[in-house]
C-alpha cells in the first residue's frame, strides 16, 4: 500500500511537474502549445492542432467525412497542397483576393516530407494567419470577432 501511494506520488505528481518546468524553462514555446496570434494580439489558435476555420473566407482543415481526406487523429492541423489548391476558387470568390496569389501563397508555405513517404502539405493556421497579415481591410472583421 505505502509501496503504490509512493509510485503514484512519484510518477503521477512529481515526475510530471519535473518534465514540465523543465520544458517550460528550456523551451517556454513549445511547452505552452505553439501558440499563433492574430495581429490584434488575441491567441488565434496552435500551430500543432487544427482550429477548426469554418468562414468560406479562410482555408479549412481537413473534412473528416471524407475519409480520403481524414487523419487518424482527427486534430492534424496541416493539410495537402492538392486539398489546399482545391479551396482556392471558393477564397477568391469570396474575398475577391486573385487566385495567383493564392496559388502562390500555398506554394511558398509548403512543407516536404521525408523522402518519398507522404505528400507536400500546408498548415492551415499559417495560410490563415498570413492571408489576415497580408489582407487586413478583408480579414478585419473575422479578426474582431474571433
Amino acid at each position: 500500500m505505502v509501496l503504490s501511494v509512493l509510485s503514484l506520488l512519484i510518477c503521477g505528481i512529481f515526475f510530471p511537474l519535473l518534465i514540465t518546468g523543465i520544458a517550460q524553462a528550456t523551451m517556454p514555446y513549445q511547452a505552452d502549445g505553439s501558440l499563433a496570434h492574430l495581429p490584434n494580439g488575441r491567441v488565434a489558435g496552435s500551430y500543432l492542432i487544427d482550429n477548426n476555420f469554418t468562414a468560406p473566407v479562410f482555408f479549412q482543415g481537413r473534412n473528416e467525412s471524407n475519409p480520403l481526406n481524414a487523419s487518424a487523429s482527427g486534430v492534424d492541423p496541416d493539410i495537402t497542397t492538392v486539398q489546399a489548391e482545391a479551396q482556392v476558387q471558393r477564397i477568391s470568390n469570396w474575398t475577391g483576393v486573385s487566385q495567383n496569389f493564392l496559388f502562390n501563397l500555398i506554394s511558398s508555405n509548403t512543407e516536404g516530407t521525408f523522402w518519398i513517404f507522404g505528400n507536400p502539405y500546408v498548415n492551415v493556421l499559417k495560410l490563415n494567419l498570413l492571408l489576415i497579415q497580408a489582407f487586413p481591410q478583408i480579414y478585419q472583421k473575422y479578426v474582431a470577432a474571433a
